[in-house]
């Protein structure tokens, strides 16, 4: 594996992991890589420190197994979200502002306005008590619960 530090196209500064280097230029050229802060996909390699290991220091082998895989998100609790965890959650919240309608505190009763034929069928998103939207569950209306990032540039 190998690391770089990345920079994106408005000077975000954010880490990567890569089997090779190869493997970035692919992943960078088809716009795979996107900045955790704003979803930007014009990303390059920043300048960085080398990292040089020590004769008398053994350097630390890292393993990736499907338990770690598993247990991630507990620890990712507890701590920092990993980039690519706020990369998607960038581009989610992106997707659904330019192809949803916000309805703010009205979503519980837009939500059953449109599944009862009284609104149109769109997709909407807003805010909600978790009573409210249990109560939609139960009343078989789908909603989803996203974790609300704040945008970069805010």
């Amino acid at each position: 594996m190998i690391h770089y530090q990345l920079r994106c196209g408005t000077g975000h500064e954010f880490d990567g992991w890569f089997t090779n280097s190869a493997g970035f230029e692919r992943q960078a050229a088809t716009g795979l890589i996107v900045c955790p802060d704003c979803g930007g996909t014009d990303v390059v390699r920043a300048l960085m420190a080398p990292s040089l290991a020590s004769r008398h220091a053994p350097v630390p082998k890292v393993e990736t197994t499907s338990e770690t895989a598993l247990t991630a998100p507990s620890r990712a609790a507890a701590g920092p979200l990993p980039d690519a965890v706020r990369a998607a959650l960038t581009r989610l919240r992106a997707e659904v502002e330019r192809n949803c309608d916000y309805v703010g505190a009205e979503f519980a009763t837009e939500a059953r306005r449109i599944h009862n034929g009284e609104a149109a069928p769109r997709g909407i998103y807003g805010e909600t008590t978790p009573d409210e939207a249990e109560s939609l569950i139960e009343d078989g209306i789908e909603v989803a619960r996203i974790p609300w990032l704040p945008r970069a540039d805010s």
